[in-house]
């Protein structure tokens, strides 16, 4: 049976958003941000990845690279509808954007990261959770499954509330998966290792934001990427949002400095006028 397609693609002009869901999660995740940049004029395509928004077999089945690949056709369908075209994601669909930004550095003009991960050590993740690394390939690593527990990246109980609500219920295309396999989790580790040593040649801008008291992904994860990007960073902290940040309580932030973003890009690729010099008589 083929499995069902929740992208979202929504046409505006063509200055383009291309926004990656996070691992087990959905293009829902991104859903306030997608609509408000489209009511803005903008076209936005949130693709879902490989795997995603089925059930665990079917995101075992696949690996960080058929993610990327994901990526890679969504930009080339994006590129033949839009001049300018930023990349974002939310948690490991930030560090998606990254990599796709090295790897495609003259079809990726802008990156917009949320909450970007590289290591689970936010304060809700046991202290202990390092230790999967040493038994990822035991009998037991295997059977392992993350499974997020309160606050759930959500700061805002009424949004919580909802997750919580469409988790429970099994549909892993409204919430995601209740539990990440630990083969997903091996997966997205070694995304990140081939990321991070991309960072340098990552020369585009770059808009940044993350939480302070990520309960997922701590601060530490932002100061890197800020540190090792190649191009402008523009960093922003918030000080009322947990790892959800697209649709957390401060989700209208993230629209706002995406928003600047593309207006900057636009500015810098709007055809320069030359200066009419009219002889004096």
């Amino acid at each position: 049976m083929t499995q069902r397609d929740f992208s979202v693609r929504l046409a505006g002009d063509r200055t383009g958003f291309l926004l990656i869901h996070g691992l087990g999660g959905t293009p829902v995740e991104l859903r306030f941000v997608a609509r408000a940049l489209h009511r803005a004029g903008h076209t936005v395509h949130c693709p879902q990845l490989a795997g995603h928004c089925a059930g665990e077999a079917e995101i075992l089945a696949t690996g960080w690279r058929d993610w990327t690949q994901s990526v890679f056709d969504e930009l080339e369908r994006m590129r033949e509808i839009c001049d300018t075209v930023i990349v974002g994601g939310l948690s490991m669909g930030a560090v998606l954007a990254m990599h796709v930004a090295a790897q495609r550095p003259t079809q990726v003009d802008g990156l917009a990261l949320y909450a970007p991960t590289f290591w689970y050590d936010g304060w809700s993740i046991p202290r202990y959770a390092f230790l999967l690394r040493w038994f990822i390939n035991t009998p037991f690593g295997r059977r392992y499954r993350f499974v997020e527990r309160e606050p759930y990246g959500l700061k805002d109980t009424r949004t919580r509330a909802l997750v919580v609500s469409s988790l429970a219920s099994g549909d892993s295309s409204e919430a995601g998966l209740l539990g990440t396999p630990s083969g997903s989790l091996k997966e997205m580790w070694d995304l990140i290792a081939v990321t991070r040593r991309e960072l340098p040649q990552v020369k585009c801008p770059a808009l940044l934001v993350h939480p302070r008291e990520d309960d997922i992904a701590d601060l530490s994860n932002a100061f890197e990427i800020q540190r090792k990007l190649g191009g402008l960073v523009d960093a922003v902290i918030l000080d009322d949002s947990y790892h959800l940040v697209t649709i957390d309580q401060q989700h209208d932030i993230v629209i706002e400095r995406s928003l600047a973003l593309a207006s900057r890009l636009a500015k810098a690729h709007r055809p320069v006028t030359p200066l009419r010099v009219v002889a004096a008589e």
